[in-house]
């Protein structure tokens, strides 16, 4: 059963701004359903600014110690905290430390486990959501504590670089276990696909294959034991955590959030004379050299959250829209990349920039594996004639063994 389409908008900031500029229409039986403008939108322009059902913060990027609002994702460091961990220069200072907008005395610790949030509001919006179901209490480091061996389950199967968790699963759970109206949670989660394949084009999410229900079956176990409820038992039969794998690996929607990169912004909108803004520029410039030496490309807090009403975006090669983090947390801003005309269906990329440069093979084999489908966007049209070959990145891998390949499949949802 789908949900309602009252409920697509619920989640925005400005519900009625939202369904007064754009609307959800079925398409056809391929495609499913779209978002459409209803408005002229401008290059640039903020379509919608939508918070997610439940978010959680992926467990590699949070053992690594990016310190991150276990609520709303908002990064905890200060710009200066962040940049000298990034860099290992403990004595590092930054210039204009005012325009970082972390403030630590607003930061609340959950009483029983001490789980972090930015501020009173998101401890409170936590427990009543989730978290009284989740809290660990004293248990927090206790290895043996049912949650905590589900998350090392999961870190032993998905490795950085990140694009799903366990975690985002078992507060799906929680929060229709807390809810006092569990139906309408169940429905609002009933909205996003969970198909584990596309029988009509033989698709199967590579996850979800032979060679890995070993550990899939362990997850399942694990997250029974640790959060098993009547109410949702269907949940936790073979093929309902099967759905529900697949609902998280197809829908999640990444979440990066930065204080040094909003410090950075802030920086740049800065009006400065003219050897001020070169030395700042310069002293940014080695920053990111001396992070790129150090830390690589870890730069951010890291974790997926499902939005409802983002997730009617269906996908293009040539995105007209892009999903963005502004404010340092868990609101997503959907913003046009272009004019987009009422009428006019919004499509975001499920591919980041590097994988769009691919080849129309490469992009169609992610596309296949990851999200079910195969692309016909305007740009893959085109290219129908194109050689079956992937791009030079992935053919360097060609001499890997199968079990590499496995364990690359195995760790990357």
């Amino acid at each position: 059963m789908a949900a309602p389409l009252d409920d697509m908008f619920s989640r925005c900031v400005d519900p009625g701004n939202a369904s007064n500029c754009v609307e959800v229409r079925f398409i056809d039986n391929v495609k499913g359903k779209g978002l459409f403008a209803k408005k002229l939108f401008k290059k640039g322009d903020t379509i919608f600014i939508e918070q997610p059902l439940v978010c959680a913060q992926f467990l590699w990027n949070a053992l690594y110690k990016y310190r991150a609002c276990d609520y709303c994702l908002r990064a905890l460091e200060t710009a200066e905290e962040n940049a000298r961990r990034l860099c290992g220069l403990p004595g590092l200072s930054l210039p204009h430390p005012e325009l970082c907008k972390v403030r630590p005395e607003l930061h609340q610790a959950c009483p029983h486990c001490q789980v972090m949030y930015c501020s009173s509001e998101c401890k409170r919006a936590a427990w009543e959501q989730y978290h009284r179901v989740l809290c660990l209490g004293p248990s927090r480091e206790d290895p043996d504590h049912p949650i905590n061996k589900l998350q090392d389950a999961w870190r032993n199967v998905h490795y950085p670089p990140e694009t799903s968790s366990i975690m985002l699963m078992a507060r799906m759970v929680a929060v229709v276990k807390q809810a006092q109206d569990k139906g309408r949670w169940q429905r609002l989660f009933s909205h996003f696909c969970s198909r584990a394949a596309n029988e009509q084009e033989e698709i199967a999410h590579k996850l979800l294959g032979e060679k890995f229900q070993g550990q899939l079956a362990l997850l399942r176990n694990l997250l029974t034991t640790a959060l098993y409820d009547d109410y949702l038992s269907q949940w936790f039969t073979p093929e309902g955590f099967r759905s529900l794998f697949a609902l998280v690996g197809t829908n999640g929607q990444g979440i990066g959030t930065s204080s040094l990169s909003q410090w950075v912004h802030a920086c740049d909108a800065l009006e400065l004379p003219h050897q001020q803004r070169e030395q700042l520029d310069a002293f940014i410039d080695q920053l990111y050299k001396d992070i790129d030496k150090e830390t690589g490309d870890f730069l951010n807090c890291e974790g997926s959250g499902l939005y409802l009403l983002q997730s009617s975006c269906n996908h293009s090669c040539v995105p007209n829209a892009e999903a963005s983090f502004p404010d340092n947390n868990f609101l997503l801003h959907l913003s046009a990349l272009s004019d987009i005309r009422p009428g006019e269906e919004i499509c975001i990329s499920y591919l980041d920039c590097c994988q769009r440069d691919r080849s129309r093979h490469s992009r169609h084999k992610i596309l296949r594996e990851n999200y079910l489908f195969v692309c016909s966007c305007q740009k893959c049209m085109s290219q129908m004639d194109d050689a079956d070959v992937t791009s030079e990145d992935e053919d360097e891998g060609e001499g890997e063994t199968e079990g590499d390949d496995m364990e690359d499949e195995m760790t990357d949802v």
